[in-house]
């Protein structure tokens, strides 16, 4: 489902959110020399931690080298229990020098092919000079922790953000719950009987250091009890 909203100064870039995907996710499909391997990292690295892309070699000989195809597919999935949890897929295509293992040791070093980050509204081709040139979010690798504690301990503040909501929800809304939190602010999903809408409520300034994402949702917060209408959240 499209969001009410294209993406706005106030919103990640392509760059940024495959950035985010990159450091976050947990887990990712390598598909190489024929086969699927799955990856799972739960040491807090994150499946990307023992990967590291650059840039097509340029050296003659590492050009007539031998080089091994190799996909990386990640998928982003909402930690809250939000109707249709999977916000994007990302895929990563390169090459590496030798077939790809679990087994290795040392980092496995990836020629940079492209990065393709695909939702529900477009699929966007990011470069690897993009991903360089953008500084990671530094809520990502916190987002999942944020939310889920947010929805399980202050669950009583959905309502009040919801009156930040313009146009105000329909009286069909069954209900809202929090999808998404960056650096630019937090994502509600409303869900209907047959259908669901994502709306952004932007934090006044962009976060910059992830102790700072307190005072900005406490901003919100008060800016939401001036609103008049009351805003409920339906179960």
């Amino acid at each position: 489902m499209r969001p009410l909203h294209p993406r706005t100064a106030a919103s990640p870039t392509a760059a940024e959110r495959v950035r985010s995907i990159l450091a976050s996710a947990h887990s990712m499909t390598v598909v190489s020399d024929g086969r699927l391997t799955e990856v799972r990292r739960l040491d807090g690295t994150g499946a990307m931690g023992h990967v590291h892309l650059h840039p097509p070699f340029e050296d003659a000989d590492d050009r007539t080298a031998m080089r091994v195809p190799v996909k990386l597919e990640l998928t982003d999935i909402a930690p809250t229990p939000v109707r249709d949890r999977v916000r994007a897929r990302v895929t990563v295509t390169g090459l590496l020098a030798a077939p790809y293992s679990t087994e290795a040791t040392k980092s496995t070093c990836m020629e940079f092919g492209q990065a393709v980050l695909e939702d529900a509204r477009e699929r966007t081709y990011v470069t690897l000079h993009a991903l360089e040139a953008t500084d990671l979010d530094p809520i990502a690798t916190s987002e999942a922790g944020m939310l889920t504690h947010l929805l399980d301990d202050h669950a009583e503040v959905v309502p009040l953000l919801l009156r930040l909501v313009r146009p105000r929800p329909g009286s069909g809304m069954l209900r809202a719950l929090p999808v998404a939190m960056d650096r630019y602010g937090v994502t509600l999903r409303l869900e209907y009987p047959h259908t669901h809408h994502d709306v952004r409520l932007p934090f006044k300034t962009p976060v910059t250091e992830i102790d700072q994402v307190g005072p900005q949702i406490h901003a919100l917060l008060a800016t939401a009890r001036r609103c008049s209408h009351p805003g409920r959240l339906l179960t």
